[in-house]
């Protein structure tokens, strides 16, 4: 690894900006972009994949290997990437940082706790749900319905035995209410921090956060709880974006983490035009498929920012492929080209959603060495036949040299193709209109089933003057359905919204569909169990 202040300094990032931890990792102060107020923006480039699989699709590998390449031919670029939540870490897919020849370092510290940013939110989190419960306790001057508290309480780990829990049990110790945990990265403080421009949007942000109803059937907010002051204080320095690098020492700027599951999916605004400012091309990513992180990138993130990508790629595997196709998990590694040939439409499905968008893609094929030529031709030539240009992607094995031909047709797109990008949705249409339309024209839903909890939600987020907000799709990410067993590329179902709420300070309506949760569960073999400190000092099993 490089010095951190190298890698800054080959960006003309001066050590005056930097705020460092240790030699390999640093927070970039603020002031920054102040300095960089005048400079031209580079171009956003948004990676993206089909929808996940048990196999593994290597979308942030991809994305590590990308801006490697890029840099390679003499592409001033930068990552912008999320933090890795400790949840999915200790869970089912362990590091998050890439690997091999394409990854971000010093990957354990970044998978652990880094700079201390999830912890910071976690701590703002649990302190408005204490303040909450303590305004009750001493005297209720707002006049809070215990029964209508409407913030929980969060922990950055995946543990479903507590999703429903009551607190108060014992005398002396507040009133009883049934509540419970999210895991951190669905806490709407993370979109907060994600989506604020500066220090002050965030105050703001935080103050507008909806926690309770009163007993006249009125919000209560953070403000009125004064909370805001204590939480600033202990997100200051988490809203400060880290600044790493990839083992090739190029460097990439992590910061923010919500999941795009059960929120917006995207690293934070703050990082994403500091990177503009900074490089020629900036390659980012969002959670899970297209369907998903990309559909959210596009209408909550970028609509809120005034951001416009210049070009997507989109993340293909032929294991992931076969899945969609009805291959077995574990005949993935076999040729199949029946299976591969009855799983293209998810791969195009979603090459079509982002071209609704108005924004030009391309197909990375990420290879594994159990890939057969002739099925990576079947794929290529698929795309070819569709119009798309597609290139193979070895940044596993290789690093930047695996992904040349990928970064050098990326180029050649943001050189000749103009993007035209426009939002799903306008403002001004209902919420219930929002919904409907991403699931019919970004899903391929029949049609929309709203239970009489979500009809009630709907009339209340009108009633409360908040019906302009963009929506954000809480949804399985393995189908583009809300059932996770319904692979590859369905149509005509109905999707289930069980309930619709508001997240007044992220600036979005979060709607909860099928059987999607907020705070997931451990596997059956996590990789908790995998994951120990050799007699060297050194952990093992954590990548």
């Amino acid at each position: 690894m490089k010095p951190i202040v190298e890698v800054a300094q080959s960006f003309g990032i001066n050590e005056e900006y930097l705020e460092l931890y240790g030699k390999y990792k640093s927070k970039l102060d603020l002031t920054l972009s102040n300095e960089l107020q005048d400079h031209p923006d580079g171009k956003l480039v948004l990676v993206t994949a089909m929808n996940p699989t048990p196999a593994g699709e290597g979308k942030t590998l991809t994305t590590i290997g990308l801006v490697q390449a890029l840099n390679a031919i003499g592409e001033p670029t930068i990552g912008a990437l999320r933090e890795p939540s400790l949840g999915p870490c200790f869970g089912m897919k362990g590091g998050a940082t890439g690997s091999n020849k394409a990854q971000i370092v010093p990957s354990e510290d970044i998978n652990l706790h880094f700079t201390g940013d999830i912890h910071a939110i976690t701590s703002a989190h649990n302190l408005l749900s204490a303040m909450i419960d303590n305004h009750i306790f001493h005297g209720n001057e707002l006049r809070i319905n215990p029964q209508r508290i409407l913030w929980k309480r969060a922990m950055d780990m995946n543990d479903r035995c507590l999703r429903n829990i009551v607190t108060g049990l014992g005398a002396g110790n507040g009133a009883v209410q049934e509540t419970g945990f999210m895991i951190t990265t669905a806490s709407e403080i993370m979109a907060v921090l994600c989506l604020s421009k500066d220090l002050a949007d965030l105050e703001k942000r935080l103050g507008q956060m909806l926690v309770a109803y009163n007993e006249k059937d009125e919000v209560v907010t953070a403000a009125q709880l004064g909370a805001v002051g204590a939480m600033v204080v202990l997100l200051k320095d988490a809203i400060k974006p880290n600044l790493v690098q990839t083992i090739e020492g190029t460097p990439v700027v992590v910061h923010g983490g919500p999941f795009a599951n059960i929120a917006h999916g995207c690293s934070s605004v703050i990082a994403t035009k500091l990177s503009l400012k900074l490089a020629k091309i900036v390659v980012t990513e969002a959670g899970f498929g297209a369907d998903l992180g990309a559909e959210k990138f596009f209408n909550i993130k970028c609509r809120q920012a005034g951001l416009t990508p210049a070009a997507s790629v989109l993340v293909v595997t032929v294991k992931a492929l076969k899945y969609n196709g009805g291959a077995s998990k574990l005949e993935l590694d076999q040729p199949n080209p029946k299976a591969l040939e009855l799983g293209l439409p998810n791969m195009k499905r979603h090459i079509e959603n982002i071209q609704k968008f108005g924004v030009p893609v391309m197909v990375a094929i990420n290879h594994f060495a159990s890939d057969q030529a002739e099925e990576i031709d079947q794929v290529i030539d698929y795309c070819k036949s569709i119009g798309v240009k597609v290139e193979i992607s070895k940044v596993w094995a290789e690093g930047s040299q695996g992904g040349i031909d990928l970064a050098r047709t990326l180029t050649q797109i943001l050189d000749a193709e103009k993007t035209a990008f426009t939002s799903l949705y306008s403002d001004e249409m209902d919420t219930q209109s929002k919904i409907e339309k991403i699931v019919q024209e970004i899903y391929r839903g029949a049609g929309v089933s709203f239970s009489p909890a979500a009809v009630r939600g709907i009339k209340e987020i009108e009633r409360l003057g908040f019906n302009s907000l963009p929506v954000c799709m809480a949804k399985t990410p393995y189908s583009f359905s809300d059932q996770p067993q319904l692979l590859g590329a369905p149509e005509g179902f109905t999707l289930h919204v069980r309930a619709v709420s508001v997240s007044a300070g992220a600036g979005f309506i979060v709607v909860h569909t099928g059987n999607i949760v907020t705070m997931p569960g451990l596997p059956k073999s996590p990789a908790a169990e995998h994951i120990y400190l050799d007699k060297q000092g050194e952990v093992i099993g954590l990548m």
